[in-house]
């Protein structure tokens, strides 16, 4: 498997998606969306789950939207905030309403612990593929070749560092929210200790 197997469909919405993601977020959130699309699409490719790649693709390219000033909200969690924009983008797409609700369900499940892959195949991709860049979780579960393209390609550029620092932001002003449960469970230390950072980067 190469990235030249995992199509990213080649509609507007993608289109657009990537032009907005490409004004709002720095360089390393930015990879780091595409990387999570990559991951998602080769986890189902090897995995025979089939998904909406645009649905998937659009959701990965806003899922940390609510991470950038832009759009950080004092009051909804980043997650909540970037399924907002998703609809609100999705409406401006033309997508009907249930399609713009699955994109808003999508970023909101992927800080999920879990989703049952029957009940919602994008959202089980999501939290794989974000899993995977941000702390490292199940990446042999992936090609190391296509490890190493993915990282060549779109490289981490400090990640990490800008991630964690984000999120302890959202937990110091957002208690409640699901970055601060992330905080209290640790994941600096798993963050820390992304073999992604050193393999292949």
């Amino acid at each position: 498997m190469t990235m030249d197997d995992l199509v990213i469909p080649d509609t507007r919405a993608c289109h657009a998606a990537l032009e907005v993601a490409s004004a709002y977020c720095t360089p390393a959130l930015l990879n780091h969306s595409v990387r999570a699309y990559h991951w998602a699409a080769a986890y189902a490719s090897a995995h025979g789950i089939a998904f909406d790649p645009e649905l998937l693709y659009v959701s990965a390219m806003f899922h940390d939207l609510g991470l950038v000033k832009e759009f950080d909200s004092h009051t909804v969690p980043f997650d909540e905030a970037g399924g907002h924009v998703a609809w609100v983008f999705a409406a401006g797409a033309g997508w009907p309403v249930e399609r713009r609700v699955r994109a808003s369900e999508v970023i909101v499940r992927h800080m999920w612990d879990e989703v049952d892959v029957a009940m919602d195949p994008e959202a089980h991709l999501l939290v794989y593929s974000t899993s995977l860049d941000i702390s490292g979780r199940r990446a042999d579960a992936l090609p190391a070749d296509l490890r190493t393209e993915v990282l060549a390609r779109h490289p981490r550029l400090g990640l990490g560092e800008e991630f964690l620092a984000c999120f302890r932001d959202q937990a110091e002003r957002k208690p409640d929210s699901s970055p601060a449960a992330s905080v209290r469970q640790g994941i600096a230390a798993r963050i820390s200790a992304n073999p992604l950072d050193t393999y292949g980067a």
